[in-house]
């Protein structure tokens, strides 16, 4: 009676274990479900969600670095034709993105749309000098004007540039360049940033994730558009993915990301490069590759990018984007700083670029479960083209067209400590827990029946061993 109780014990035991660890191997797609529902509830872009807040306000310190190239020889170039020789000055700090979205306002057919403010405070403990220190750099309305008029009409522009005793080169503080001063010449504000601290940028039109969470924070119209008008052509006028602070939850590192950038008129790719630990959470990192700005003849998606086949030597030239379709006309050239990845062509136009990949590519870091942006450096150069005349007398020791360097920007924001102590107690911590109670219920489970098992089996065979000697 005692062994077939024992036996039973073990047999239940068994059976429980057995339960128990199915419970726990069953817990585990349940578990993930749950996981799922949840990150998809969290990131949704409607109040009350943690998307929500994060998405109105950024919740890090974004900085913009200015670095401003210095020309050191402006004689030599107007005099002999000589290649410009730059250094680059910085940099020159500015707090940036620390006002929240305005206009947010939420449409019938699950989108939001709102307007994104821009400001500037300069930051001068982060910072090589003063707003005041003075660079020697490109004179925007000689260069502008250049291109802007027409050939035939260059007598004119040789006219102003005397009447205003300008020359193709000046020398202005940083705070002129950047932010804006009185030309001479046009009689008008020029800046690199005009008007930067009372402006907008969008308004942005964004899916909201609600019907679909695969298409939350992806935009849907920039400035009413769905497309854009700067290329002429269907392909290079789409606007694809989301503005970069955010992709839709649960990221397959095997598919590129895409974003748009309104600094570059267009939308590009960013693709995987490796798994990265940022305080204590896992992500992933992109970055844009070398043929996101290669001449057309590497990358034939780049072809409807080529606006003019003279300055870029029929299209072959890599590494600049002409943008001046999006900038009124003027010759605006966007690159990687230093022209990284770009044609050896464009180290002979001017010298003193030294291209470094570690600091002038351009990351974000997405925690691949909720797809939010936790740090990323934006790092992009403003170039503008001057080239040979036969009348302007300031372009007549130019030997060919020129992308000249003003400033290379780096965009940084990364996750503190209490942001990142917030995102792992809220989601981590929750994850962590199921994890553990799956695998404790799993593990106990098998140890149990497992347990009961061999002693069962032991039992049976003393048992069997005792019957023969009766």
């Amino acid at each position: 009676m005692g062994c077939c109780t024992r036996e039973c014990g073990l047999i239940a035991g068994a059976v429980f274990g057995a339960a128990v660890a199915i419970l726990g191997g069953v817990l585990i797609p349940l578990g993930n479900s749950i996981i799922e529902k949840t990150v998809e509830k969290e990131a949704v872009i409607e109040n009350g969600t943690t998307a929500y807040d994060n998405w109105v306000a950024v919740g890090g310190t974004v900085y913009r670095q200015f670095w401003l190239f210095d020309l050191k020889n402006p004689l030599e170039v107007l005099g002999y034709g000589a290649t410009p020789v730059v250094v680059e000055k910085g940099p020159y700090t500015y707090r940036t993105r620390y006002l929240p979205k305005e206009n947010i306002t939420f449409n019938p057919n699950n989108t939001v749309s709102f307007l994104l403010p821009s400001g500037a405070i300069f930051e001068p403990s982060m910072s090589v000098g003063p707003e005041e220190d003075k660079v020697t750099t490109l004179n925007m309305a000689v260069a502008g004007a250049y291109s802007l008029v027409p050939k035939i009409l260059h007598g004119v522009v040789e006219k102003m540039i005397n009447s205003s005793n300008s020359s193709l080169f000046q020398r202005r503080t940083v705070k002129e360049i950047m932010w804006g001063y009185t030309d001479p010449m046009l009689s008008q504000v020029l800046a690199l940033f005009p008007n930067y601290n009372e402006s907008f940028d969008g308004p942005y039109n964004v899916f909201n994730g609600k019907d679909d969470i695969s298409k939350v924070g992806v935009i849907d119209r920039w400035r009413g558009e769905k497309k854009l008008s700067f290329w002429n052509d269907p392909y290079c006028n789409m606007i694809n993915g989301t503005d970069a602070s955010s992709f839709p939850p649960f990221v397959d590192k095997k598919k590129p990301l895409y974003f748009f950038s309104s600094d570059i008129c267009r939308s590009v790719p960013a693709s995987f490069v490796e798994n990265l630990d940022l305080l204590g959470i896992e992500v992933y990192r992109y970055s844009l590759l070398p043929d996101t700005l290669a001449a057309p003849t590497v990358n034939p998606d780049n072809q409807c990018y080529c606006k003019d086949r003279v300055v870029t030597k029929n299209c072959t030239i890599a590494g600049v984007l002409d943008i001046s379709s999006c900038q009124g006309g003027r010759p605006i050239y966007i690159s990687l700083p230093h022209f990284l990845y770009g044609s050896p062509l464009l180290h002979k136009m001017v010298m003193g670029l030294n291209p470094s990949e570690e600091h002038h590519f351009t990351y974000l870091d997405v925690e691949p479960t909720t797809g939010f942006t936790l740090r990323f450096a934006k790092r992009i150069q403003v170039n503008m083209m001057y080239g040979p005349s036969k009348v302007i007398t300031v372009l007549k020791k130019v030997k060919d067209y020129t992308i000249f360097p003003l400033v290379w920007m780096n965009e940084t924001a990364a996750l503190d400590d209490e942001t990142a102590d917030m995102f792992k107690r809220e989601l981590f911590s929750r994850v962590a827990m199921l994890e553990m109670i799956q695998q404790a219920l799993l593990g106990t489970g098998l140890a149990i029946f497992v347990l009961c098992f061999v002693f069962y089996c032991v039992l049976k065979r003393r048992n069997g061993n005792q019957s023969k000697f009766v």
